[in-house]
């Protein structure tokens, strides 16, 4: 079996945890390839006990057979990681090195054992969908696409925006506000929660649209299947807005149009069989626990 190691920045307080990555592909005997960007910053401190090369970028997959890709950081490391991965179905196994760790759920503690069950099969594919931005103009080459979510947001001045907001063509509302989230199921656990939005299932194939910080109060976050276009014009007085995919951004102004759907493709992500989503939630949100005793 073959996988591709990626990471963004090596951090001394890792150092075990990478190595111990490391010595477990080599007992369980994978071929190893480890993204270029982050060999060029690990060599100089990693001991490799076998054999290893570079892994340039997306079109190496049309050379390389890869089974797995194990991503280690946090969660902006995995939504990192799908603009190398894109459309090519490669499963990733995240182990969690940063903080909360929804998708990056593999704990330190259990690294060595992940990667053995990992190479019996001991495990399940999750298939998280995308969703895909279309922009006039055009917008983040040809990594538009984002596993957790989209946003606008103001920019120049403390002033709020007005985000005009149509489904299917259909006028939805004018969202006065510092912004708007629209989000996978995924996502639901990351921005779109921090607004007040909910915590929704990875399958069940709808979005959320939330306001950042809405002048009307009255104005709540909104459940759709994911078959919609959600569209979009903006108003301000600023000149220019943010708008993001993921962790990526770009400046826009009054005169983009901007249109949301479903991706054609989802991203697959390794669970291991007593690692489900419910037990990440249960965990990581700290629901049933009282701080108290």
């Amino acid at each position: 079996m073959q996988v591709v190691v990626y990471g963004r920045q090596y951090k001394e307080q890792d150092h075990a945890y990478i190595q111990e990555v490391f010595d477990a592909l080599h007992s369980e005997g994978f071929n190893t390839y480890v993204y270029t960007p982050y060999l060029r910053d690990i060599a100089p401190r990693i001991n490799f006990k076998g054999p290893y090369a570079a892994f340039d970028d997306y079109l190496s997959f049309k050379v390389h057979r890869v089974d797995y890709v194990i991503v280690l950081g946090g969660d902006g490391t995995m939504l990192n990681a799908v603009t190398l991965i894109r459309d090519s179905g490669i499963p990733m196994l995240g182990i969690n090195l940063g903080r909360l760790g929804f998708l990056n759920h593999i704990e330190k503690s259990i690294i060595s054992d992940a990667i053995r069950r990992l190479k019996l099969g001991m495990y399940q594919i999750d298939e998280r969908s995308t969703l895909y931005l279309e922009s006039t103009p055009q917008l983040f080459g040809d990594i538009s696409f984002a596993l957790n979510d989209f946003t606008v947001l103001k920019r120049d001045t403390s002033s709020m925006i007005t985000v005009h907001t149509y489904i299917n063509g259909d006028y939805l509302n004018s969202y006065w506000a510092d912004g708007i989230v629209l989000a996978t199921p995924t996502g639901s656990t990351g921005y779109s929660l921090s607004c007040g939005g909910p915590v929704i299932m990875p399958n069940s194939s709808n979005f959320v649209l939330t306001p950042v910080a809405p002048h009307n109060l009255n104005v709540r976050p909104i459940v759709l299947s994911d078959n919609a276009v959600v569209s979009f014009e903006i108003e301000g007085r600023g000149e220019n807005f943010i708008c993001t995919l993921d962790s990526r951004f770009e400046l826009i102004g009054m005169q983009h149009q901007l249109a949301v759907r479903k991706n054609d493709f989802t991203v697959k992500l390794v669970q291991l069989q007593d690692q489900t989503f419910l037990r990440t939630i249960r965990e990581k949100l700290a629901w049933g626990k009282d701080i108290r005793n």
